[in-house]
């Protein structure tokens, strides 16, 4: 199954909770759990963040291939131009622009839909691959790791995303555990990571900037997408009840509860994951993931 670990804000934990998942899962290399012929023992991990990526700091994956990627972009032929400015006309974006004789494309605003190039009447558009990042593959240990990364100033991260799934994920595949970390956020991004998950799982902090975008993410997740959502409270005990009480009246379910530890935090900051760390977590986490994957297959 794929699980989307995501969060309506940044800072909550999210790729604290998404690594000590796959670590957990695959402690001893076999399946913990005989409910499902799942095998928990090659699962792979996805760092959409693809702005951030920092899921590499704690895996430690080996990469052993590397691959740039971008969208095709408009790229004209003013000699077979007729200026007729039917390019401009069609496209939703206002990515390019026909002033005169001359043509004008701009890349950042640009969404890759080809209609400029089929509408084109003297056929005087081409594409060509306008390379906003890389996508890199690897392991970590018994996990299978992915990510991409956004070249510095790039406007957009959706297309990176997808083609990092579409390179890592086959059509289908529901043999072995999939995570997903997401970027922070309920913006485009988020939405991609969570396309063609089979579970969300949202990481908050019990304190009202933590609910409100908690209720976003919700809504965007469970609402716009109709997928099964579970929670993860970070931090726990910092706050108030407000988490609690809006989980409860939505029928959401709270998966696992994380103090507040500076054993935790100081780990953090040195790269080391939180199963590693405090070992005691992982039977937690593996009792997280047999949750999400027996709610799942109700």
């Amino acid at each position: 199954m794929i699980v989307a670990v995501a969060s309506g804000k940044g800072g909550t934990g999210k790729t604290t909770v998404a690594v000590s998942l796959v670590l957990s899962i695959t402690t001893d290399g076999q399946d913990f759990s005989d409910r499902r012929s799942v095998n928990h023992a090659h699962p792979l991990f996805l760092d959409c963040d693809v702005e951030e990526p920092n899921a590499a700091l704690f895996l430690r994956p080996t990469i052993h291939e590397r691959r740039q990627v971008g969208q095709r972009i408009p790229q004209v032929d003013l000699a077979a131009c007729t200026s007729c400015g039917r390019c401009a006309e069609v496209c939703q974006y206002h990515a390019i622009a026909v002033i005169g004789r001359n043509v004008l494309v701009f890349p950042e605003l640009c969404h890759g839909c080809g209609s400029c190039t089929l509408n084109c009447p003297p056929g005087a558009i081409d594409e060509v691959l306008n390379v906003t990042g890389v996508i890199e593959r690897g392991r970590a240990g018994a996990v299978e790791f992915a990510q991409g990364t956004m070249n510095v100033g790039e406007p957009m991260a959706v297309p990176i995303i997808r083609q990092l799934k579409r390179w890592m994920i086959p059509p289908g595949e529901r043999r072995r555990p999939i995570i997903l970390d997401a970027p922070p956020g309920t913006a485009c991004p988020v939405v991609e990571t969570m396309r063609g998950a089979d579970f969300v799982l949202l990481v908050t902090e019990p304190t009202p900037f933590g609910l409100h975008d908690l209720r976003l993410a919700v809504e965007m997740a469970r609402g716009e997408l109709g997928l099964p959502v579970g929670v993860v409270v970070n931090r726990d005990g910092v706050g108030d009840r407000g988490v609690d009480e809006y989980c409860a009246a939505a029928g959401i379910p709270i998966l696992l509860r994380i103090p507040h530890d500076r054993r935790i935090a100081e780990a953090y900051s040195e790269g080391v994951a939180l199963v590693e760390a405090l070992p005691e977590y992982r039977e937690r986490f593996r009792a997280l993931y047999a949750a999400i994957e027996e709610g799942w297959g109700r």
